[in-house]
C-alpha cells in the first residue's frame, strides 16, 4: 500500500483509539499530522503568552522542521499502530 493511503488510514484509526492518549502523545500526533500535510511550520507563533495549548502545539510542530512529509507520515503511521496495540 502507498504511504499516503496508509497515512490516511492511520488518521481515521487515530480517531477511534480505545483509550485517549496522553497529552504528550496527542501533541506528537498533532505535530506529525501537521508536518505530514503542510510541511514545515508556516504560521507565526501564538501572540498570547498565556495560550499554553497553542504554544505547545506550535513548538511541537516547529520541532519537526526539516522532516519530510513522507517521513512524518511514516512516523505517524508507526505511532498510531503502537497506540492500537
Amino acid at each position: 500500500m502507498e504511504v499516503l493511503s496508509l497515512f490516511e488510514k492511520a488518521v481515521k484509526e487515530s480517531e477511534r483509539l480505545g483509550q485517549k492518549p496522553s497529552n504528550e502523545t496527542l501533541l506528537q500526533l498533532y505535530s506529525l499530522y501537521k508536518q505530514s500535510t503542510l510541511g514545515d511550520v508556516n504560521v507565526a507563533p501564538p501572540e498570547n503568552p498565556f495560550d499554553f495549548v497553542a504554544k505547545a502545539k506550535y513548538e511541537a510542530w516547529s520541532a519537526l522542521k526539516g522532516k519530510t512529509q513522507q517521513e512524518a507520515q511514516n512516523d505517524y503511521i508507526r505511532l498510531v499502530n503502537k497506540l492500537k496495540n
